[in-house]
């Protein structure tokens, strides 16, 4: 499940000049049939030549590593959150944006129009009362304008998509996306410091040198603004999560995916775990996690202090995948016993990559207490007719 040589990356290539061409000309580009994208695939270190990789420890500098990091292959801003309107009517949301970088340097063109960065964008609303994903994808270069990514003051954006923090700041965050009948303009705020992933922020995907990438996290941001659906605005009100990630290369030969967990408990603790998985569907013992203390403090997690048990799955519509669909994780030195269930069961994208993700509701125990919250879930790699 990773590049086949200089085939896959061809046809990233392909595809991806031709998602551009159709943004460029106003329509929605055509999904790709059978040969979708893999995680695997566009995270394995083939192409890697001339690009920075994840080696070692480094210092964060902030605001400059809120903004784009160019030298590596590839990045994102990744905002998820629960929100809830009136009358306890509740939403997810997602708002990620994709940095691709096709050349290690920047192309020697004429042209305003060259580049050598390609951005993607994914958005999606829950409507956990209408039983409704709603979910698009947006492709544009890094030129004219139409996307990119700056650190001070910070602004991500893909078109009219976009994430801004404040003239004198990261905070208050503004986000805000629509498309066709649905919409976000939200208002974001930190309760926590940032909370730094795997050693120092240096998250290690396998034991291969360099597949690993640099990793922080917002656990729990104070949310509030309108949600639309059709011609309902929705004052709205709740909690995101914010990670950033950047590297060039990150699963290894022997692993096909993820299941990610990052999760909000009503004690003011925040929880994320990701489970690597290998091709024999083995836990990799990579896998790590982080939990959040509600003063901010942290600690990681490691493989051996987490048991996930998968208690149903749940089939795409045109069969093509089973993913997990209900969970009991555990941390028996935390006391902490969580089941967690999808809001709704459909929140598969099937778009140019195709993975599950979406907002999820959990219920449990903490050192026999009863501990609540909610959260969203990722899986990636669980194609099963490629």
């Amino acid at each position: 499940m990773r590049f086949k040589g200089g085939l896959w990356i061809l046809l990233f290539l392909a595809v991806t000049a031709a998602a551009v061409f159709w943004v460029i000309k106003g329509q929605p580009p055509p999904l790709p049939d059978r040969d979708q994208f893999r995680v695997s695939r566009l995270l394995s270190g083939n192409g890697a030549e001339g690009f920075s990789r994840a080696w070692q420890v480094r210092d964060f500098v902030f605001p400059a590593d809120h903004g784009a990091h160019p030298a590596y292959k590839n990045e994102w801003w990744y905002f998820t959150g629960n929100l809830q309107g009136e009358g306890g009517r509740r939403f997810g949301y997602q708002l990620t944006f994709f940095r691709f970088a096709l050349t290690p340097s920047r192309p020697q063109r004429s042209s305003r129009w060259g580049t050598g960065q390609v951005y993607m964008a994914h958005f999606a609303l829950t409507d956990v009362a209408g039983g409704r994903f709603y979910n698009f994808e947006r492709f544009s270069r890094q030129a004219l304008g139409l996307a990119g990514a700056e650190a001070e003051p910070f602004r991500v954006w893909l078109e009219n998509w976009s994430a801004e923090g404040s003239a004198g700041g990261f905070f208050p965050l503004h986000l805000k996306s629509g498309q066709e009948k649905v919409g976000i303009d939200l208002t974001l705020e930190s309760d926590k410091p940032v909370v730094l992933q795997g050693e120092g922020g240096l998250s290690q995907k396998s034991d291969e040198a360099g597949n690993a990438s640099y990793y922080y996290s917002l656990s729990r941001l104070e949310t509030g603004g309108r949600v639309r659906i059709g011609d309902q605005t929705f004052a709205v009100e709740g909690t995101s999560w914010f990670d950033r990630e950047w590297g060039t290369s990150a699963l290894g030969e022997n692993q096909v995916g993820w299941d990610w967990f990052a999760l909000q408990l009503d004690d003011g603790r925040d929880l994320i775990f990701y489970q690597l998985r290998r091709k024999d569907g083995s836990a990799d013992p990579f896998s790590r996690g982080t939990l959040v203390e509600p003063d901010g403090g942290s600690r990681s997690l490691l493989l051996s202090e987490v048991e996930i048990e998968v208690l149903d799955t749940w089939r795409s519509s045109d069969g093509r995948a089973r993913y997990p669909a209900r969970w009991r994780l555990r941390i028996p030195t935390e006391g902490l016993a969580l089941d967690v269930e999808p809001l709704v069961a459909d929140q598969e994208w099937r778009a140019a990559v195709r993975y599950w993700e979406g907002a999820v509701k959990v219920k449990g125990r903490s050192r026999g207490r009863p501990v609540g919250g909610y959260g969203y879930v990722e899986l990636t790699g669980y194609e099963e007719n490629p």
